[in-house]
């Protein structure tokens, strides 16, 4: 594994009193409640886990971490210190430089305001100018439209549909709409998601 693919482990990205780090089992409590603000865990094609389930879910994560696959962070509000969500880089592929952006909820309180444009406009950021990536991705199921509305929003271009893809937590068979990012428009998205930025305020 190139270890120089993957983030520093002591990584902080941070703009507008929004940060995120890596996420760890001290962020549980804080993870919980941002579950139970929507009661997100009830959306069948989203990754949010039950509540109780929260520290199953941080143990997961931490395992992908360990093995170069994954690298979770939590999302903070830093005007009152409260834990909104989590994102992560995952399916991370250091030979050809490529990562995908994924694992992304946020507590419905926040959902459809400017810490989405943060997050994405932050890991971005970080991954095409200090993890020097080629490419990267999404993927979400092809019936979770505002999140194909959000990803489209950032710029991305779809990639195509790959069908009979993966289990939803019902049990039901998803297909998966694929995105991408290359690293020679991201200078141009940077602007576009700045300008979404200043307008959001």
């Amino acid at each position: 594994m190139n270890q120089q693919f993957l983030p520093d482990p002591s990584v902080r990205l941070e703009k507008n009193n929004i940060h995120l780090e890596p996420l760890s089992l001290a962020h549980q409590e804080g993870l919980q409640q941002a579950c139970k603000d929507g009661e997100l865990w009830r959306l069948r094609i989203t990754s949010t886990p039950h509540y109780s389930q929260v520290n199953s879910y941080i143990q997961t994560a931490l395992q992908a971490r360990e093995i170069g696959k994954r690298f979770a962070f939590a999302v903070v509000d830093e005007q009152n210190n409260r834990v909104i969500g989590t994102t992560s880089y995952h399916d991370i592929l250091p030979a050809v430089q490529r990562l995908e952006i994924g694992y992304t909820w946020y507590a419905k309180s926040v959902q459809r305001t400017h810490v989405n444009t943060i997050c994405k406009l932050l890991l971005l950021e970080y991954a095409f100018e200090t993890l020097y990536a080629k490419t990267v991705g999404w993927r979400t199921d092809i019936f979770n439209f505002k999140s194909q509305r959000a990803i489209e929003r950032l710029g991305a271009k779809r990639d195509g549909v790959i069908r009979g893809d993966a289990l939803r937590k019902d049990g039901t068979i998803r297909d998966t709409v694929m995105y991408s990012v290359v690293a020679g428009e991201w200078f141009n998205i940077k602007a576009h998601l700045i300008g979404l930025l200043e307008n959001q305020y």
